[in-house]
């Protein structure tokens, strides 16, 4: 059976990988797997010929390759819940206390805890538009009351700044 490369899951980033900065590939379906290249090509390329040898001594050993994941394009950004009582109640008096719905308190919630920081940028006219912005939370935040609580929250003001609630 052929396989065909390109259609593997190749990640390519820069770093500085044991004291050298250079171009890392990454399969994901094939974890064990990294080229290093001094460029982005090189490395890209590498890891190519990598998946292709690697096909081979599988065929050879009478192993199954793994096959290319299909990767969504497209999330919907819902998502279905089932919390402890206990656990539901803490989260809705906690929103009720900053004075958000439920829903964005437990999404400012997620995003601070996963590292992400939700945007809002004026669009042409008056119109806004969310974006998650990736960022690393500088400090623990400590509390002493609920393991999970919302530490910042912002409204936004009728001239598009913003206004501190917490």
């Amino acid at each position: 059976m052929m396989i065909d490369p390109h259609a593997y899951n190749i990640t390519v980033r820069r770093g500085d990988f044991e004291g050298e900065l250079c171009f890392e590939a990454r399969v994901k379906e094939l974890p064990d797997l990294a080229e290093y290249g001094d460029t982005f090509e090189e490395a890209y390329q590498l890891a190519i010929d990598a998946i292709e040898t690697t096909a081979e001594i599988f065929a050879e050993k009478g192993k199954a390759m793994p096959m290319p994941k299909d990767v969504p394009d497209e999330y919907s950004g819902r998502v279905t819940l089932r919390l402890p009582i206990s656990l539901h109640r803490a989260l809705a008096e906690a929103a009720e206390n900053e004075g958000v719905s439920l829903n964005q308190h437990l999404v400012n919630t997620l995003a601070y805890f996963s590292g992400f920081a939700a945007a809002v940028t004026r669009t042409r006219g008056s119109s806004y538009k969310w974006e998650m912005v990736r960022t690393t939370p500088k400090r623990k935040i400590a509390s002493t009351c609920s393991p999970i609580r919302l530490v910042h929250s912002s409204k936004l003001d009728p001239d598009g700044g913003w206004q501190k609630t917490a």
